[in-house]
Formats: structure tokens, C-alpha cells, sequence
């Protein structure tokens, strides 16, 4: 789209395209987000959470939480609809794409999404609500700010001249791609 022109054009196609749903672009993507969360709570994949990577107005990645079916603590429906939109884009960075969520991140999501660098993130329900059904983060931004001696779960620190050694060589590294 080299003008003015041409982009007053797309952007006119793109909202009678959706106002004819009745719905905004939005909704409509936080709906599919919900639908993810319903579908994998009932097909016990886990919580009910959902989750999509949207590149212009294509979803190129959706996650259910998948929790306890897959035994992973980590597959939480947004990093599971990072992770596919990270390999169907072949890259590591989400920079021009938008994460609907049916819940309010939770820290570790959080830090993938930060990670994938969004343009933004929309979420229907809030922490407090997931709290209210037993899936409580509190416990979790606590311990972040926690000293690390004050840590429930202890954190051992202990320095090795070869774990540095490894963090020079990166330092040096002309092969690296900074992320």
C-alpha cells in the first residue's frame, strides 16, 4: 500500500468486513480465545484458559492450557499459542502481531509475552476472577519480589568461573543473534 489512497481503502474493506458481524475485530478474536478456553477445559486438556497470536487479521496461533494433559506446567494456553505462532512464522518475536487471552496473563506468561514483544494484548477475565476460581497468582508475584533467603522454595546462589566463562564467550560471541 504505497498511499493514502490504497490504505483508506484497506482499512474501509477491513471494518465493513466486520462490522457486518456486528461485532468488533475484538470481540470477535476474544471469542475465539474464549472458545479455545471451553473447549480444552472440556476435552480435559486443562484450566480453562485460551489463548491466539493474530498477524493482521489472520490467527496464526491458538493454545488451550494443556497443563495436566501433557504433564507440563509450562503449557499454558499462552505459551502454547506463542510457541505456534512462533514456528509457523519461523521466528522468535511476535513485533507486528496482537495476543487475545481469555484471562489476565499469569507472571510466567507474562514474561514469554514480553519475550515475544507483542504490539499489545487483550484479556477478558482478570486475575482477581481466575483467584476466585482456585487459580490464584498472588502466591507467585509475591515470591518475585521476595528476597531470595525469604523464598519459599530456595534459591541457592553459587558462582562457578565456568558458568562465567560461558556468559564471556557469548559476550564475544560474533555468531550470536541477541534476542
Amino acid at each position: 500500500m504505497e498511499n493514502s489512497a490504497e490504505i483508506h481503502s484497506f482499512v474501509s474493506k477491513s471494518l465493513i468486513k466486520y462490522m457486518n458481524t456486528g461485532k468488533s475485530r475484538d470481540e470477535k478474536f476474544l471469542e475465539r480465545a474464549i472458545e479455545l478456553s471451553k473447549k480444552g477445559m472440556e476435552g480435559g486438556k486443562g484450566g480453562p484458559f485460551g489463548c491466539i497470536v493474530v498477524k493482521g487479521d489472520e490467527i496464526i496461533g491458538e493454545g488451550s492450557n494443556e497443563v495436566t494433559s501433557s504433564n507440563d506446567p509450562t503449557a499454558h494456553a499462552e505459551v502454547v499459542a506463542i510457541r505456534n505462532a512462533c514456528e509457523k512464522l519461523g521466528t522468535y518475536q511476535l513485533t507486528d502481531c496482537e495476543i487475545y487471552t481469555s484471562c489476565e496473563p499469569c507472571p510466567m506468561c507474562l514474561g514469554a509475552i514480553y519475550w515475544s514483544r507483542p504490539k499489545r494484548v487483550v484479556y477478558a477475565n482478570t486475575k482477581e476472577e481466575a483467584a476466585a476460581i482456585d487459580f490464584d497468582d498472588e502466591y507467585i508475584y509475591k515470591e518475585i519480589y521476595a528476597k531470595m533467603s525469604d523464598r519459599n522454595i530456595p534459591f541457592i546462589h553459587c558462582p562457578h568461573p565456568k558458568a562465567l566463562e560461558v556468559f564471556e564467550a557469548w559476550k564475544n560471541w560474533e555468531g550470536k543473534v541477541k534476542y
